[in-house]
């Protein structure tokens, strides 16, 4: 995902470049200076001749005649470009047909890519070479090496990268997402993109940039929502794994390889183990069917979490880490989804959808939890009609100036009151307890008691949803008796989780009663060797997190498991081959 826009949306209208016509036309609205855009020289630093020679060994030098494009928006790129000498212009495109000059770099020492380029992601720009090219081409792999190895050289290339990366995201020049604002394919579409940090528009089908595009498609009306790709490509009611491919996230495996550490889930635990792993020299491949940060990825603000003293979303936290990860040259496959796990031989071998297999060493299951929900009849009708399990900008937007009932009374609920407060006219609560003390975390309750906008009904919850096409009013009963009910068109959910363990049934690992893992802390000793607390029943099968039966259910304590996850991985993998050895020896 190679971008270098970076100043956000903007500027004169109506522009075009001088001397073009036709389709070569474009606006110019969005073309850069060190005026423009705040934080320009990080964004856009201009590496010396000193540290270009610093770089050289991690690199190949090449040339390109004007004309050429070193790479295209969805297309593939061979990596970094470092300019020794010449001038590139870069360009965006969107399905809508409308093309921005963005810059142009004509100084030696700029270079090319967002954060996308960790990972080896499709480009979200063209690059045009306008004066024959002399460039400094750097792989993923070496770039990524580069950032280990020239550790301040590569602070400043990361920040630039992600600062790129964000501006993009600002600008929203990749897909384009059209359909009504409602529509329950689109918001989970919409939430997909936005927290693998994929650049994107959404317009409303009523916009008139929207309804030109849907009289050339001629849609029908289980075609919506229409997804543009960069590259043109349109897709009609994609689910997220097509939008994925369509966009180039999904990485492809070696079948031959066999990694040392197969982590199932990218949550703040997943996220932990792969950044220690990855960054002492083992090999991570980690696996998740839909973004970074699991749960805790939809938390609008993260207040307690140590060395945020201001606080962090969950998203941006995750977001963090999922770089982290990558800098490392941790393999990250999103969306993935993990079908089983196989350990009648060894290696172990993960299952994927569509029947491919990753082998590798040890497995850590970090796959966290599914989202509860209550018994109540019609409920899958409004879900995503009215019905939500997370509290996000996307949402937020839906329910602007209008009334809004929560139910749940844990952290993840306060967080979500907290943040609805601020754009709702009004908030109600549902708690089935008839306090908040033992559930949720005291800044949270003296932050919610102080909004005026917040009505908590205590010893409550939901019996039943009406509604046509869209929730209407949800009736509930109160413990003293009596059934009530409000009228509301958005419905937050936050009842807890239940441990996402399906995928294990045919594995061999244990389960507690209610389905989370069991580990040595609760097996007990080992028949042989030393005792590993976060290892479960089946020999190099771990688990970390909220799906490890008995876990904390905080993000710390997630994190935590993550990074002590990694020494018992090295004691178990230094075990097996002593074994070996010792197998060896008497052959």
């Amino acid at each position: 995902m190679n971008s270098d826009a970076a100043s956000p949306p903007g500027g004169p209208e109506n522009q075009t470049e001088a001397g073009t016509s036709g389709a070569d036309r474009f606006a110019v609205a969005d073309a850069q200076t060190p005026y423009s855009t705040p934080r320009w020289h990080q964004i856009f630093p201009v590496l010396t001749d000193a540290e270009i020679d610093r770089i050289n060994r991690f690199g190949a030098i090449h040339s390109y005649a004007a004309g050429e494009f070193l790479y295209r928006a969805g297309g593939m790129s061979p990596g970094m470009f470092v300019l020794l000498s010449g001038t590139i212009r870069y360009t965006a495109r969107d399905g809508l047909g409308h093309r921005r000059l963005l810059r142009s770099q004509a100084k030696r020492g700029e270079f090319t890519s967002d954060v996308g380029m960790l990972s080896g992601k499709p480009g979200l720009v063209d690059a045009e070479v306008i004066e024959d090219v002399v460039a400094l081409v750097i792989s993923p792999e070496k770039l990524r090496a580069l950032m280990i190895g020239e550790a301040e050289l590569g602070e400043r290339i990361m920040r630039a990268l992600i600062l790129r990366r964000v501006a993009a995201i600002e600008r929203g020049q990749g897909a384009v997402l059209v359909g009504p604002p409602d529509n329950e394919r689109l918001l989970a579409l919409q939430h997909f993109l936005q927290r693998n940090a994929y650049p994107h528009m959404t317009l409303d089908e009523s916009g008139a940039d929207a309804v030109a595009l849907l009289e050339r498609m001629t849609p029908r009306r289980d075609d919506m929502p229409l997804v543009v790709c960069p590259d043109g490509t349109v897709l009609r009611n994609p689910d997220d794994g097509q939008l994925a491919s369509c966009l180039g996230l999904v990485p492809e495996f070696d079948p031959g390889h066999v990694y040392d550490v197969a982590i199932v889930g990218a949550g703040p635990a997943g996220l932990a183990a792969a950044v220690y792993a990855a960054s002492e020299g083992l090999s991570v491949a980690v696996f998740d069917c839909r973004a970074p940060g699991g749960q805790a990825g939809t938390s609008a603000r993260i207040e307690n979490y140590l060395g945020f003293p201001t606080g962090i979303s969950g998203q941006a936290l995750a977001g963090r880490a999922f770089n982290q990860a990558q800098k490392f040259g941790a393999h990250i496959a999103i969306p993935v989804e993990v079908k089983g796990l196989h350990c009648s031989a060894y290696p172990l071998e993960v299952g994927l959808a569509g029947s491919q297999r990753v082998a590798a060493r040890t497995v850590v299951v970090a796959s966290g939890a599914e989202y509860r929900r209550p018994a109540v009849n019609g409920l899958g009708r409004f879900e995503g009609h009215g019905v939500y399990y997370w509290a996000t900008s996307i949402e937020a937007r839906l329910c602007r100036s209008e009334t809004v009932l929560l139910v749940g009374g844990g952290n993840s609920a306060g967080q979500a009151i907290v943040f609805l407060a601020s754009h709702a006219a009004h908030v109600h609560v549902l708690v089935r307890g008839q306090d908040l003390e033992h559930s949720m975390s005291r800044y949270l309750i003296e932050r919610i008691a102080s909004l005026p906008n917040v009505t908590i009904h205590m010893g409550s919850e939901i019996t039943a949803l009406e509604g046509d096409e869209r929730l209407e009013s949800v009736h509930y009963r109160r413990r003293e008796g009596g059934i009530e009910s409000l009228k509301t068109h958005h419905l937050f959910l936050f009842i807890g989780a239940d441990p996402n363990t399906k995928w294990l049934r045919t594995s061999g690992v244990s389960l507690d009663p209610r389905g989370f893992v069991l580990t040595d802390t609760d097996l007990g000793t080992r028949a042989s060797g030393p005792t590993l607390p976060l290892h479960t029943s089946v020999d190099g099968v771990f688990a970390i997190g909220d799906v490890r039966s008995g876990s904390t259910k905080r993000v710390a304590g997630a994190v935590g498991e993550g990074a002590a996850v990694v020494a018992q991985i090295h004691r178990f993998l230094a075990m097996k081959r002593a074994d070996t050895a010792t197998r060896s020896m008497h052959v």
